[in-house]
């Protein structure tokens, strides 16, 4: 029984080691701030509105009942450049979550598959009607949100909910805009600027200049330097991780770049540096994340601080009821089995596999779904 356990064990790791290692959103994205299942390569990407989609098209034609949209705000009208999350939290279960566009806008339609319906909504919900007497919040690390409520509506109403304020929380009042961008060189603003739009605009290569050109201008611009690693992550995870490194050193309260360095130490299996990239930003938001407990997570496994790595795990998955880190069962099952509790590394997967979409991920936990149900009975 010993060694068939063990190789168990590292079947499930083997999966773990590269498809949860990569992270999920993002993703989720966020840190947070991440598309759950694909993390962006654009703002855009997150979600069907703006140049893409019908949000005023919707709101011309008072399609009422069919989607609802409605817009996000923060003090001064700037916006930060990451996707904010909105959640349709019903009797304080959260129920649906979709992304904010460029500019702020945002769209609760239960039947576009860029939103995340909650696994256990019975008959999963075709119309945003469903979620009458709900209320809608925004979630954006370091801020607190308002709160609006879906009321009852006849199809020839407005659709638009009205207006989402989200204010620096009293735990880190410049953690998610830096406060260095207030008092940055009109040179070294206009370069940032100017990024901002061609990146909306889906022009990357334009947008790494002209952020090159802004950290250029001011070394000390953590805004810029943060804008610049995301970039830089996919092609030069190396570069990303440098500039993430010279953001938090130019504000140490700036909570979002210590997720991307979490996600890219654990690509690079630098699992120490997974877990002091989580440290960090929880020192800053106790509360944290599910993506930053997830990494925690992770990367307390990989160092052997397996009992820490489960209790991250835990913490990740009771504050994320609609899966956003789809990969959090799967590393608690990991975990689980390493310490030789099928049952509970079962209850996990089977689970998981409900949310999962179809695919290789989804065959292969199916898979390992069969083999532990072989061997509960003996471990009981």
């Amino acid at each position: 029984m010993k060694t068939k356990s063990s190789l168990l064990s590292l079947g499930l790791l083997a999966f773990s080691s590269t498809a949860l290692a990569q992270g999920s959103a993002t993703g989720a994205t966020s840190s947070g701030t991440n598309a759950p299942a694909n993390r962006a390569t654009g703002p855009e990407s997150t979600s069907e509105i703006g140049k893409n989609a019908n949000w005023d098209q919707m709101t011309r034609e008072g399609r009422s009942g069919n989607e609802y949209g409605g817009h996000v705000t923060t003090p001064g009208g700037l916006l930060p450049w990451e996707p904010i999350r909105v959640v349709v939290t019903c009797g304080g279960t959260p129920r649906y979550s979709t992304f904010t566009d460029p500019k702020g806008n945002f769209l609760i339609a239960p039947t576009d598959q860029q939103g995340t319906i909650a696994s256990d909504v019975a008959g999963k919900p075709t119309s945003a009607a469903a979620f009458v007497g709900c209320d809608v919040h925004a979630v954006f690390p370091g801020y607190d949100s308002t709160t609006l409520l879906i009321a009852n509506r006849s199809m020839l109403d407005n659709p638009d909910l009205g207006t989402i304020k989200i204010t620096p929380e009293g735990v880190s009042e410049d953690a998610a805009l830096s406060a260095t961008g207030s008092s940055v060189p009109k040179d070294a603003r206009k370069a940032f600027e100017k990024a901002r739009s061609e990146w909306i605009d889906k022009k990357p290569d334009r947008a790494r200049k002209d952020l090159e050109k802004a950290v250029h201008e001011d070394p000390q611009f953590a805004e810029a330097w943060y804008q610049l690693g995301k970039i830089q992550q996919s092609s030069a995870p190396q570069d990303a991780w440098n500039s993430f490194s010279k953001a938090a050193a130019a504000d140490p309260k700036f909570i979002l770049p210590y997720s991307h360095m979490a996600e890219v130490a654990a690509k690079q299996g630098k699992w120490q540096d997974v877990v002091d990239s989580t440290k960090k930003e929880l020192q800053l938001n106790p509360e944290g994340s599910p993506e930053i407990w997830y990494y925690n997570a992770l990367g307390n496994y990989k160092i052997n601080r397996k009992d820490v790595a489960e209790t991250s795990a835990q913490k990740a998955l009771a504050m994320d009821p609609l899966h956003t880190e789809p990969n959090t069962e799967q590393l608690l099952a990991v975990i689980l089995a390493d310490k030789h509790d099928f049952a509970g590394a079962l209850a996990h997967l089977r689970s998981c596999v409900k949310y999962l979409p179809p695919g290789p991920n989804a065959n292969l936990v199916k898979q390992q779904i069969a083999q532990l149900e072989t061997m509960v009975p003996a471990s009981k």
